[in-house]
């Protein structure tokens, strides 16, 4: 709702069906269905992960049923009533399936998140920071407050291309 998006524009994996490895095929295929992901909005953990695909998973998996680490869990913990119910396991589009969609948007606040920021935009592409994945893809916007850029190296460099940016270039 803040974002004021059409349900029927969202798609999210179904992680309560009875059968999750074909609930995770038929969440690929009907991407395919309906020709691909056209803007894929992503947040980051303060681990890397992003989309669930914790540190350690393969940077061209498909959608799948993941083990959360004890970190996600701690860090999702808010939005259940109590940490017993944080899943261990959750359905989740792979990084190879995100790399697919024709713009990424990753957003990012807090200066709990500025290690993940700093790795996943100027860190080495590795499965230690699922995130820095994204630097492969030819159309990444990352808006990241203060705090959470704080420990890039270069964001002076990164506020400069911004505010110069060509018109065509769009977000």
């Amino acid at each position: 709702r803040p974002l004021d998006i059409d349900p029927v524009n969202v798609a999210v994996p179904d992680g309560t069906a009875a059968a999750l490895p074909a609930a995770c095929r038929d969440f690929e295929q009907a991407i395919r269905d309906s020709g691909g992901v056209d803007l894929q909005l992503l947040g980051v953990g303060t681990d890397g992960h992003n989309g669930f695909n914790e540190p350690a998973s393969s940077l061209v998996s498909r959608t799948r049923i993941k083990t959360l680490t004890e970190q996600t869990r701690r860090d999702n913990a808010r939005f259940f009533a109590s940490p017993a119910e944080v899943p261990r396991h959750v359905v989740t589009q792979g990084l190879g399936t995100t790399l697919e969609a024709g713009h990424i948007i990753l957003l990012a606040a807090g200066t709990r998140k500025a290690r993940a920021v700093r790795d996943l935009v100027e860190g080495p592409v590795a499965a230690f920071c699922p995130a820095s994945v994204l630097q492969l893809h030819p159309r990444v916007t990352v808006q990241a407050d203060e705090a959470a850029a704080s420990m890039l190296a270069l964001a002076g460099y990164y506020r400069q291309a911004y505010v110069n940016k060509p018109a065509w270039q769009g977000l």
